[in-house]
C-alpha cells in the first residue's frame, strides 16, 4: 500500500478500523491534525505498549486462570522488552505472533528509534510508521480475538468470563512457568 501524502490520508485508514480499535486510539485523528508526527507516533507507541501489557495480563488470567491480583503484579514488575514481549506471548498462547503482524510493528519501531535517537527521518517515513501502527493494532486485535477471544486494542470489559481463577499458590507456579520472575 502506498503511503498517504497527507495526514488526511492516514486518518482515512484509521477510519477503516473496527470501532473498538478507533475508540482505543481515540485521540489519533485530533493529534494527527494538530501536532507533528513525532508526537503522534509517541502517542501510538504508548497505546501499543499498554495493549501489549494487557495482552500478557489477559492471557494469563483468561487462558491460564491465574489469580488476577498476582497477574497484575507480575505484568507490572516485568521489564517488558520487545523480545521479552514476544517470548511471553509465545509462552502464554503457544505460538508466536504471526510474521505479517509483527513486521508491521518492527517497521514502525525502526522509525521510532530513529526519531528518539535524533536521526533524520522523512515525513513520509513518519506517516508510514503511523500507518503501520494502525494496521498492527487492527491485525493484532483480529488475531487475538481468534486465538483467545479478546481484543487488547479495545475496552476488555468482561474479557475473563465466568471462569474460576486458580488459588494464589498455584498461580505463582503458573506465572513462574510462563517466565515471570517477580510477582510477590
Amino acid at each position: 500500500m502506498a503511503v498517504p501524502v497527507t495526514w488526511k490520508g492516514v486518518v482515512a485508514e484509521y477510519d477503516k478500523c473496527a470501532e473498538d480499535t478507533r475508540d482505543y486510539l481515540e485521540h489519533f485523528p485530533s493529534l494527527t491534525k494538530s501536532y507533528p508526527w513525532d508526537v503522534v507516533i509517541t502517542y501510538l507507541f504508548g497505546r501499543v505498549e499498554l495493549a501489549q501489557n494487557m495482552t500478557i495480563y489477559c492471557g494469563c488470567v483468561k487462558c491460564h486462570r491465574v489469580d488476577t491480583e498476582l497477574a497484575k503484579i507480575a505484568v507490572n514488575n516485568q521489564h517488558m522488552t520487545r523480545e521479552g514481549f514476544k517470548s511471553l506471548f509465545k509462552s502464554i498462547f503457544g505460538k508466536p505472533i504471526p510474521k505479517e503482524i509483527s513486521t508491521k510493528l518492527d517497521l514502525a519501531e525502526d522509525i521510532r528509534d530513529k526519531i528518539l535517537h535524533g536521526k533524520s527521518v522523512t515525513e513520509a517515513d513518519k506517516r508510514k510508521a503511523a500507518l503501520d501502527l494502525i494496521h498492527y493494532a487492527e491485525m493484532f486485535n483480529n488475531k487475538m480475538q481468534e486465538i483467545a477471544g479478546f481484543r487488547p486494542f479495545g475496552s476488555l470489559q468482561g474479557f475473563k468470563g465466568r471462569g474460576q481463577s486458580l488459588d494464589k499458590s498455584t498461580s505463582r507456579w503458573v506465572l513462574k512457568g510462563i517466565g515471570f520472575s517477580e510477582f510477590q
